[in-house]
């Protein structure tokens, strides 16, 4: 009886002692599985794309699948050869990351070294690797942007288009700088043209064709030509009006020629705006010139001037 109730106490004891531990009565938490780190990567900082023409200056990694020992770093010479250990001099530069892995391949396999290699070449530094962008962007540079990069990006590096600038970007790949490539900046539908950019390539938007209205109006002004059908009661429209000193009979407008001497033509501003008259069609670089009662004529010693004075106008027109 005095076992049994000494085996109760500590029993008791021990249920007490159970409860009083942190975490008893709780369902253990799993542990967390352990995860072996991912693989690193051997070609994540290399830039891949089979468009990409190899040039003079690149640094290819080249490598054969299932020969570890086969692996070499190689620099791309000024006269556009790589030399590699068991095949010497080889010609690389003008050809895509495919052509040269298939060249490679076929020079270890007639030399018996391999029999049907799986190379891989892979361009770890580009001789070119910023995409030049030029023309109409708010800041036109050089801009380091490797990996698959798009027209867009090439512009957004460049701070955005300019409000001068025109409807048509001229890309120049690298390896083939004497084939440019000419593309609308919008699609019929409106959006952005964006294609595929890469690493030594140049960007080049245009700028877009302006009208100038200058003389007796309101407000000077250098309008953008947007539309291909601005006339002159619409371009002295946008300069908001003639000031009542003009002289409408003896507008002018002065239009660029191939010559040296640009072409004068009279605007009878006063029957057009009757309706007695057509309305003209104006074309880039054309200036519209409407003088006051003062000035009826227009001397061809003021032609340089006038254009001075449209070109350097700060407020810019959008038609």
């Amino acid at each position: 009886m005095y076992k049994t109730c000494l085996n109760s106490a500590l029993a008791l004891v021990l249920l007490v002692a159970l409860t009083l531990t942190p975490g008893f009565g709780q369902t253990p938490a799993a542990a967390p599985p352990i995860v072996p780190p991912p693989p690193a990567s051997e070609t994540s900082s290399h830039l891949t794309s089979a468009d990409i023409i190899l040039e003079s200056g690149d640094l290819l990694d080249v490598a054969v699948a299932g020969a570890p020992e086969y692996r070499y770093e190689v620099r791309i010479t000024s006269t556009g050869y790589a030399s590699l250990p068991m095949l010497g001099n080889l010609k690389i530069a003008g050809l895509s990351t495919p052509q040269a892995e298939a060249a490679i391949a076929q020079r270890l396999q007639e030399n018996g070294f391999f029999n049907d290699p799986q190379v891989s070449v892979f361009v770890k530094d580009y001789a070119a690797a910023g995409i030049s962008v030029l023309g109409e962007v708010q800041k036109p540079g050089i801009y380091p942007l490797p990996g698959n990069r798009t027209l867009l990006d090439a512009i957004s590096a460049g701070g955005g288009l300019t409000p001068r600038a025109g409807k048509i970007v001229t890309i120049t790949h690298r390896g083939a700088k004497d084939r440019p490539e000419t593309l609308p900046l919008s699609q019929a539908d409106g959006e952005m043209t964006n294609v595929a950019v890469q690493p030594g390539d140049t960007v080049v938007v245009s700028k877009a064709g302006m009208v100038y209205v200058v003389g007796d109006v309101k407000e000077p002004t250098g309008i953008v030509l947007d539309n291909p059908h601005l006339t002159v009661l619409q371009a002295v429209a946008v300069a908001h009006g003639t000031n009542p000193t003009a002289s409408l009979k003896d507008a002018m407008l002065i239009h660029k020629t191939t010559g040296d001497t640009p072409q004068q033509t009279p605007i009878p501003l006063n029957t057009i705006l009757t309706a007695q008259s057509p309305d003209l069609e104006l074309h880039a670089d054309d200036i519209v010139f409407i003088p006051n009662s003062r000035a009826k004529t227009i001397k061809i010693r003021t032609f340089e001037a006038l254009v001075q004075t449209a070109t350097g106008l700060a407020i810019w027109g959008r038609y």
